[in-house]
């Protein structure tokens, strides 16, 4: 499977998804289509999926566009965006299958961010819309830290540590800041903000292994963490506690 990271709107990434053998294609969060329908007929596939994360309309705003060119294709998302998400046609949940043309992947609910969103598993590769970014998470717009704190730590961290995450949206830069003002001594944070420097705009995908080195919320055991957060009230016994006083530091930010 080959995958086309997609940079739209002012900070977002679509994802194409190709299956060489069948010449069909996927979209993962179409946020605008001009650009992914360059794509497809650049590259002579037919879409016949588009995978959704979750609701919010900066991921879904352009599905109808792409409907009207490959009407066929379904539209998927978690059962409880049927109805926010108008055109969805395949309602999924935790351990569904999904597939286009020969590939197959798996669907992970990681509730959190909203109560719908989900993430797939295609191989190697897995795409976590708002759940995770490049060393931070979304924002609990629906769900609470327990909720968020599971979904990392007990759906995304326990995957291989060379899995490729693409994320949804190009904040690594400024969450890298709020790491390093979370965890000053963790060298391995100036490392990764050093090669984000020198390698430019773009920093998806990132790895598992890399997150658990950098990303405060993946590292809430870590000391520096801990003590940062107990900074500000959280207990330090409690890594629910350590995740909700770092994601309220991360709001104001």
């Amino acid at each position: 499977m080959k995958i086309d990271v997609v940079p739209c709107s002012v900070d977002n990434y679509s994802y194409l998804l190709f299956c060489k053998t069948s010449q069909k294609a996927a979209v993962v969060d179409p946020t605008e289509a001009q650009s992914l329908l360059k794509k497809l007929e650049a590259e002579k596939y037919s879409l016949t999926a588009i995978f959704c994360t979750h609701h919010h309309h900066d991921h879904t705003g352009d599905i109808d566009a792409l409907l009207r060119v490959f009407p066929e294709a379904e539209v998927v998302c978690h059962r409880t965006d049927v109805g926010r998400i108008k055109a969805a046609t395949t309602p999924v949940e935790d351990g569904d299958e999904v597939g286009f043309g020969e590939q197959f992947g798996k669907v992970l609910h990681t509730p959190g961010h909203t109560h719908g969103s989900i993430c797939y598993l295609f191989g190697d590769a897995l795409f976590v819309g708002d759940t995770l970014f490049g060393a931070g998470c979304g924002r609990l717009f629906e769900g609470d830290a327990a909720q968020m704190y599971s979904s990392l730590m007990d759906k995304i961290a326990p995957l291989p540590e060379a899995t490729m995450l693409y994320f949804g949206h190009e904040y690594t830069r400024k969450n890298l800041e709020f790491a390093t003002l979370v965890e000053s001594d963790n060298p391995e944070i100036e490392k990764r903000r050093g090669e984000l420097e020198l390698a430019g705009g773009v920093s998806t995908p990132t790895t598992i292994s890399l997150e658990k080195k950098t990303n405060p919320f993946l590292r809430t055991g870590a000391p520096g963490v801990k003590n940062t957060a107990v900074s500000k009230g959280a207990f330090a016994d409690d890594p629910v506690s350590v995740f909700a006083a770092i994601r309220q530091m991360r709001n104001q930010f």
